[in-house]
């Protein structure tokens, strides 16, 4: 609820004036049809979303010009909205993620458009709707929209009769005339209430759950995903329903990403542009237009809130010290190290495994392949094998990995695929006294920022690639993140920098020089 009466008023006065636009922006088209045809118009909606919506919400897909309200287009739904309407309509028991970018209607399309799609189908196919936001205030905003459509679109009143309501969106739920129930439920919430009713929800939509402050805090990020599997899908009738979450991917650690990863959850991702920079929603906007927003909001606000790529910036590195460049044939490179850094357990959901293949040439460094994966010990060695067996007959590569990696079990995989292979990877322990991990990625670190390093352009996407990437990103004292990969690319530098080291040192014989003969 608003915290004050003054917030209250303004909430009011702001509803009433959208509930305004409604009434004027929905007159009726067709003043002169038949029953017959209404009906046959009604029919045809009903089985169309994306004429539903431009039937029924032309203020929402009405752009116009805000200083002279001139209409400059009318912006239809994109395929994407489509598809996941009919995703929506045609799962009965639906428990699903949709990972949409900011901008893309996620909000308007799963708050409103569809469930009020779902009402007035010839069988009605929603009878209680609980929206989720952040907070109970939040929540209650988004109940308002929906409420704002039942009481004053024309359009709507017009085919399917007067939808004035029982109750209203301050007091966080409400109940149309025809007896469907819509509720408002804020983040921790106890959704007990709920299950008190004589019917339990059939449609839950999560409506951007997560923030920036909870996903700094991965204990909050767990207990709120628990929060949501067990108390709010629990509402529903032993999981019979509609369990939708739409977000975008702000973080890695966020509630959102967590249910993405749960079994049975249907997932869809939709990124703002494709691979050309083309804009998925181009019947909002251009591709100038989405470049220029990209070089407005910064590559690290593109990536989290358009692409569900979330960079989190350590206290190291810096991303605009990532360069990219094509990469050389392998023999044109005066050192080539692959270093290893696995994890201890051999289980898939520890530590990522990190191989990392560098060249050297004149003073660059290039990281030409790499593997960044949580794996199994035996799905590492495979790959350290491809990548031997993958190198040119002219071109030698020393393998390394930290001694105390090296233990029985490790080299009894690399044993057991040489034995199929028929030879044995020369693979060499790293043996140095090292000190502390963080202290030695941070002494290479100069490296990147004086422009030396750069990374296989080929390879920008993948996703051994992007993992390493975000891990020397987010690397800093005192953090819980995998580092796997930067550690790994430590081992490689020191190696390829150790050999330039010996050879750049040529000795002097004779008598030693004093300050007169320096200076």
């Amino acid at each position: 609820m608003a915290t004050n009466a003054t917030d209250k008023k303004e909430a009011i006065k702001r509803w009433k004036e959208h509930c305004r636009q409604i009434q004027s922006m929905t007159v009726l088209t067709s003043l002169e049809e038949s029953v017959l045809e209404k009906n046959k118009r009604i029919q045809r909606l009903q089985k169309d979303y994306a004429a539903f919506c431009e039937y029924y919400f032309p203020h929402f897909l009405t752009l116009r010009d805000k200083t002279t309200g001139e209409v400059l287009r009318i912006v239809h739904n994109a395929p994407f909205h489509n598809a996941a309407a009919a995703k929506v309509k045609n799962t009965p028991n639906l428990k699903a993620v949709f990972k949409w970018p900011r901008g893309h209607a996620k909000s308007t399309h799963f708050d409103i458009f569809m469930p009020l799609w779902l009402m007035f189908q010839p069988k009605r196919l929603i009878n209680f709707m609980v929206v989720v936001g952040k907070s109970e205030d939040s929540a209650q905003r988004l109940l308002s929209d929906i409420q704002a459509e039942l009481e004053y679109n024309k359009r709507i009143i017009a085919d399917f009769g007067e939808q004035k309501n029982l109750g209203h969106w301050q007091d966080g739920e409400f109940t149309s005339q025809s007896g469907v129930k819509f509720l408002a439920c804020g983040r921790g919430q106890s959704p007990r209430g709920l299950r008190e009713r004589e019917a339990r929800p059939d449609y839950i939509v999560i409506d951007d759950l997560d923030d920036d402050e909870l996903c700094r805090n991965e204990k909050r990020v767990n207990e709120l995903t628990d929060w949501v599997k067990e108390a709010l899908f629990g509402a529903l009738d032993v999981g019979r329903g509609r369990f939708i979450m739409v977000g975008n991917l702000i973080s890695k650690t966020s509630v959102l990403a967590n249910i993405a990863k749960t079994k049975g959850v249907h997932v869809s991702e939709i990124k703002a542009v494709d691979k050309d920079g083309e804009p998925v929603w181009k019947e909002k906007w251009n591709k100038e237009e989405a470049q220029e927003y990209a070089d407005f909001v910064g590559y690290r606000a593109w990536q989290k809130e358009m692409m569900h790529n979330p960079i989190r910036d350590g206290s190291i590195f810096k991303h605009e010290w990532i360069r990219y460049k094509k990469i050389l044939p392998l023999h044109k490179y005066e050192m080539l190290v692959c270093y290893t850094d696995p994890s201890f357990k051999s289980t898939t959901n520890n530590d990522y495994k990190a191989s990392r293949l560098w060249g050297k040439i004149g003073n660059e460094l290039h990281l030409i392949d790499c593997y960044v994966r949580q794996d199994t010990v035996s799905g590492m060695v495979r790959w350290l094998y491809n990548l031997y067996e993958s190198l040119p007959e002219n071109v030698a590569v020393k393998f390394f990995m930290e001694a105390n990696f090296m233990q029985d079990i490790i080299l009894d995989e690399f044993t057991t695929e040489g034995n199929i292979r028929g030879y044995q990877l020369p693979i060499l322990p790293d043996k140095r006294k090292k000190p502390d991990k963080i202290q030695r990625i941070e002494a290479i670190s100069p490296l990147w920022e004086r422009g030396f390093i750069f990374y296989n352009e080929a390879l920008k996407d993948s996703p051994d690639m992007v993992a390493g990437i975000e891990q020397t990103l987010a690397i800093e004292r005192g953090s819980r993140i995998h580092d796997d990969a930067p550690d790994a690319d430590e081992g490689a530098i020191w190696y390829l920098q150790k050999d330039t080291r010996q050879d750049n040192f040529k000795p002097m014989f004779g008598a030693r020089p004093t300050s007169k003969n320096i200076w």
